[in-house]
């Protein structure tokens, strides 16, 4: 049984920071992409960025330049430094892994979400 667990969302004025990290247990053999998404009430579910085990990234527009993803294989977690953040990035924050298991297939998992929130 495989578990992504997210924390580090919350309420933050404009212009401010905050980091997520979601860290992957259980009978983990290997994780290929992991990701973080975001969700608004009555829109679709939005990749924001992505890290793959070889370390390339890939980022939504709306984001370049102000995100940064990263991973720490041995702790199987990634992270997302959200700096200069707007209003527009107010969402539901959902943590994304492809991961090997014990039986050798490869399945993609989601975490609980995490709110972020930006508001003065």
């Amino acid at each position: 049984q495989v578990q992504l667990v997210e924390s580090g969302g919350g309420l933050v004025q404009p212009g401010g920071s905050l980091r997520l990290s979601c860290a992957a247990s259980g009978s983990i053999l290997s994780i290929n992409v992991m990701g973080w998404y975001r969700q608004t009430p009555g829109k679709q579910r939005e990749l924001v960025a992505e890290i793959h085990s070889g370390g390339s990234t890939n980022y939504a527009d709306s984001v370049k330049g102000r995100f940064t993803i990263s991973r720490d294989n041995a702790k199987n977690t990634v992270y997302l430094q959200m700096n200069s953040l707007k209003p527009e990035d107010t969402a539901v924050y959902y943590c994304n892994a492809d991961i090997r298991v014990a039986t050798m297939r490869t399945f993609g998992y989601w975490g609980q979400g995490t709110q972020v929130t930006v508001s003065s």
